[in-house]
């Protein structure tokens, strides 16, 4: 099976620091090819991730361009989806996408023709009504989460064909790090992931919190200084700038709660798995959850509020704990030494390894491709 998967231009695979969607790609490609699968990456030329080819049209992420406006970056997709049609117009080897473009992947694919295509959809599906409310029907989709899916335009329901949780590497491996007293919230800080909620909680019990993640991608105090300090600077009014400074900043302390700014690799796993518990403290209905299974393979209980996909993965009581307000939560926050270690990294071999999120993808291919098989692939005009 020969498979392209479009991982789209705005970041590396695997990422250097904080990236979703690459990470997902980054842990999927890789048990695919174990399974035989020829992999076809659509990245940038700065990836590394081993695959059997890469095709790009930048030579590295374009993430930060994001942060200019609209009119100066609108391209930068379509450049990269161009090449992507490029690509399958030149050859008739390719068994099917699996894209991971949001909104420009399944537009031009739907209008390209070619091989049958998976488009898996990573985020809040209430961002393009008009888009999501009139899905093409040529194109089969799948959710993150049951969760997600609920939520989605009735157009993308009658396409979908189920949700595939998102797994970590983290859960093929018996990695252990030794407990400590903290807890912790692990993402990009934003109000979308509560971190103002931990802080204010962790402050009242008393509970040392460690908040990690990057700050409108900028990953240090020193990085973050550099926007604050210069009203020109582009990210000076973002959002993400205005949240750290307004509702997280003055929480920090620098002993009880701390911001750590963006951890990678052995450093990350370390704070990580060295934490009592893993908060989750979310403002809205997280479709995916990457970082609740990550806490869970490395035997760390999440302990968040019941929204989005949470109560999909953690299991109450025995992987963690899940609340309906913030004063519950603080109730649970006091009871993390009930939970057993092992119970979470259990689970986490069970459903969240790469291995199996590669079965979950194989059999959709499957069925997209039997789907596809009865009817006649239509060359695009000037493919020969």
């Amino acid at each position: 099976m020969r498979v392209l998967v479009n991982a789209g231009p705005w970041l590396a695979v695997p990422p250097p620091g904080y990236g979703g969607i690459e990470n997902v790609v980054a842990t999927l490609v890789p048990a695919l090819r174990e399974r035989g699968v020829h992999v076809v990456l659509a990245s940038v030329a700065s990836s590394t991730l081993q695959v059997d080819e890469l095709i790009s049209a930048y030579d590295d992420g374009q993430f930060a361009e994001l942060q200019k406006p609209y009119n100066q970056v609108m391209g930068i997709a379509h450049a990269h989806q161009a090449m992507v049609a490029a690509a399958l117009r030149a050859r008739e080897d390719i068994d099917l996408v699996h894209d991971h473009l949001e909104v420009v992947g399944p537009a031009v694919l739907s209008a390209l023709g070619g091989p049958p295509v998976l488009h898996t959809l990573h985020w809040d599906l209430r961002k393009h009504p008009a888009f999501y409310g009139a899905f093409p029907p040529s194109i089969a989709v799948n959710g993150v989460s049951e969760s997600q899916l609920a939520r989605a335009p009735a157009a993308l329901r009658s396409v979908s064909l189920g949700a595939v949780h998102l797994a970590t590497p983290l859960a093929a491996y018996d990695l252990r790090v030794e407990r400590g007293g903290h807890l912790v919230v692990m993402g990009r800080i934003c109000r979308l992931k509560g971190q103002h909620v931990a802080a204010r909680i962790c402050q009242k019990l008393g509970l040392p919190l460690v908040l990690a993640g990057p700050v409108s991608g900028r990953n240090s105090q020193d990085e973050l200084d550099v926007v604050i300090h210069d009203p020109h600077h582009p990210l000076h009014g973002h959002p993400d700038v205005r949240y750290h400074l307004d509702h997280v900043t003055p929480h920090l302390d620098g002993e009880l709660v701390r911001w750590v700014g963006a951890v990678g690799g052995q450093d990350r796993d370390h704070l990580y798995g060295s934490a009592r518990a893993a908060l989750f403290p979310i403002q809205w209905d997280e479709p995916g959850g990457t970082a609740v299974v990550e806490a869970l393979a490395l035997g760390v209980p999440a302990v968040g509020l019941r929204r989005g996909c949470l109560p999909e993965i953690i299991e109450h009581g025995r992987t963690g704990f899940l609340a309906d307000t913030e004063d519950e939560l603080a109730e649970w926050l006091l009871r993390v030494d009930e939970l057993d270690p092992e119970e979470c990294r259990s689970e986490a071999r069970r459903r969240f390894t790469p291995s199996v999120m590669a079965a979950g993808y194989l059999e959709l291919y499957e069925r997209v491709m039997a789907e596809a098989a009865p009817q006649v692939r239509r060359t695009p005009e000037g493919a020969r």
